[in-house]
């Protein structure tokens, strides 16, 4: 039987919750395709976000891995495309309370890695399915990044089959509601409607 890696960072910074773990929670222990879905939260902090990832990389052994991560501002779920090379908190540290800039994730990496999901594919079904949807080249350089840049580097250097990438998600409406200003936001049960589609495509590609 095949599995869905899905992972959400926690709650960082100003946010009290996160939807990206909210989801990878909602998706744990469903199926997708026949597939089983084992979702999992993250940590946000660089020298934990690895190791937990490659703890469930090596207990699951799955299929895709698809790791989600919160984009306040942006109105469409993000399909990221590509990971590079890239530490830089740029004013914001990671919940250890650490800053970087202009670090590598790995040292004796390529610049940069491909999202290995079949993300046009991904986007075209998604948004027939109602749920806006955009391809994104930038990742950013915080942890995000990281864990994309830093799943495609584990599956390359292990020699592994397994198809990953990353999703950027907005602001929820619960979370919007908070906010002094008015930012985009979007229904979880739509965010995970979006995944759910994407998923399947992605493992029927």
């Amino acid at each position: 039987m095949s599995t869905i890696l899905v992972t959400g960072y926690e709650p960082f910074g100003e946010f009290e919750t996160n939807p990206a773990s909210q989801l990878a929670a909602a998706l744990d222990g469903t199926r997708v395709a026949g597939a089983a879905v084992v979702g999992r939260e993250l940590p946000v902090a660089f020298d934990r976000a690895r190791p937990a990832l490659v703890e469930h990389l090596e207990r699951h052994d799955p299929t895709l891995v698809v790791s989600l991560g919160l984009a306040a501002g942006r109105p469409a779920l993000s399909l990221e495309r590509v990971g590079i090379n890239l530490r830089d908190t740029a004013g914001t540290p990671d919940n250890d309370d650490r800053s970087v800039t202009d670090d590598p994730v790995n040292a004796e990496g390529p610049d940069a890695y491909f999202s290995t999901l079949p993300v046009r594919q991904m986007r075209t079904a998604m948004r027939e399915a109602g749920v806006p949807t955009t391809l994104s080249t930038s990742a950013g350089t915080h942890l995000c990044n990281d864990i994309l840049y830093a799943t495609r580097r584990y599956v390359e250097t292990n020699d592994l089959e397994t198809r990953s990438g990353f999703v950027h998600v907005p602001l929820s409406h619960e979370q919007a509601a908070t906010r002094a200003a008015t930012q985009p936001s979007m229904a979880l049960e739509t965010m995970r409607r979006g995944l759910e589609v994407g998923l399947k495509t992605a493992l029927e590609a």
